[in-house]
């Protein structure tokens, strides 16, 4: 059974940082790209960044770059989400999924996670 369990969200003023993890289980992870979505109430799913499965291709929604960072540990079977500079406007569910790569588009993705709520106070 593949699961996907995100942590590290939680309330934070502008400005800070948070650190998400994405804990990936039932599947060999490092033939996975892992890519971090995020969707705000009332709005739509997006992307937010990918990593291939050896860590060496990344990319990031144009809004987080510069601010947040990916990065991966497959011996830990783990994506991590390194979140600075946080904006009101970063509040959202973020969700981990796993793919054949690390792109924008949902569709490619067919495992993902259950989410971890970050909120960034004003």
């Amino acid at each position: 059974q593949v699961q996907l369990v995100e942590s590290g969200g939680g309330l934070v003023q502008a400005g800070g940082s948070l650190r998400l993890s994405c804990l990936v289980s039932g599947l060999t992870f490092s033939s996975y790209a892992v890519g971090w979505f995020r969707q705000a109430p009332g709005k739509a799913r997006e992307f937010v960044s990918g990593i291939s499965w050896s860590g060496d291709t990344t990319d990031y929604a144009e809004s987080v770059k510069g601010r947040f960072t990916i990065s991966r540990d497959n011996a830990k079977n783990t994506v991590y989400l390194r979140m600075n500079s946080l904006k009101p406007e970063d509040t959202a569910v973020y969700t981990c999924a796993a793919g054949p790569y690390p792109v924008a588009a949902t569709e490619e993705y067919g495992y993902w996670g259950q989410g971890t709520q970050v909120t960034v106070s004003s």
